[in-house]
């Protein structure tokens, strides 16, 4: 069967609209090879494959804004996860480069069997099931909270289900790194401000921010996004740590 330039052209301005739209997706930014050089130490079980179709599913998670802002919120969103999924000893000179390196938390807490699991490391009951409705599983992870340390696209789609949900009184860590969020005065009276810092304060502020001195812990998250900022050639933006910041009410 022939077809006529006429017949053909919305078809081929179709599949360059849609080649346009991939390339300015988050795989245009973390590419494998990229992927690969971020996390050298990652476990097997965290493929690049998984964390593309994860994303996929968030179409504003890596894609709002210009360059430098998607490329600034997915620094963040990996110097926040690969903290939590850390093989490094904090400070150490090669810490920043053991993201992704274990699956489970090593500490189990007191809420087992809701204990942390995947690149944002989860827990509690409640987020279990918020995240579990949210990635239309139902309460299948209320259930069976150990599916998202066995199938990598259901863990990293926790992790991005966390940073683009606002957290009860929090904003969403994505909103925050995209400037959709706008400090209130007690926001502002209480030095929460727009910035990886606040990043911070939203996902562990009680035991990290508002300290006399910077914790080990803050100062780990803030090396790992300079890094992954270094790599994407993005600068840091301000308010990067959470030492003056008041913590959030649980």
């Amino acid at each position: 069967m022939r077809f006529s330039m006429v017949t053909l052209l919305p078809l081929l301005l179709t599949i360059s609209c849609i080649s346009s739209v991939k390339a300015q997706g988050v795989g245009s930014i973390i590419t494998s090879s990229l992927y690969d050089q971020m996390l050298p130490h990652r476990n097997s079980f965290y493929t690049h494959k998984a964390f593309i179709k994860a994303a996929s599913s968030f179409p504003a998670f890596g894609t709002t804004g210009n360059v430098a802002t998607r490329k600034r919120e997915l620094a963040a969103f990996f110097g926040q996860t690969s903290h939590e999924t850390t093989g490094g000893t904090p400070g150490s000179s090669d810490a920043n480069t053991y993201g992704y390196y274990f699956i489970e938390e090593q500490n189990k807490n007191d809420d087992a069997p809701y204990y942390g699991r995947g690149p944002m490391q989860i827990t509690h009951k409640y987020n279990y099931e918020l995240a579990s409705k949210a990635i239309g599983l139902g309460n299948a992870l209320v259930d069976n909270p150990g599916m998202v340390s066995k199938d990598p696209v259901i863990a990293f789609k926790t992790a991005i289900w966390y940073w683009m949900t606002a957290q009860g009184a929090k904003p969403s860590c994505h909103d925050v790194m995209t400037g959709k969020w706008t400090p209130t005065n007690d926001d502002r009276a209480k030095n929460r401000l727009p910035g990886y810092g606040l990043t911070t304060n939203i996902i562990n502020g009680g035991f990290e921010c508002g300290k006399q001195v910077a914790t080990p812990q803050a100062k780990d998250r803030v090396s790992f996004y300079r890094r992954y900022s270094q790599m994407l050639g993005v600068g840091v933006g301000a308010n990067i740590g959470c030492l003056h910041q008041t913590p959030y009410a649980n």
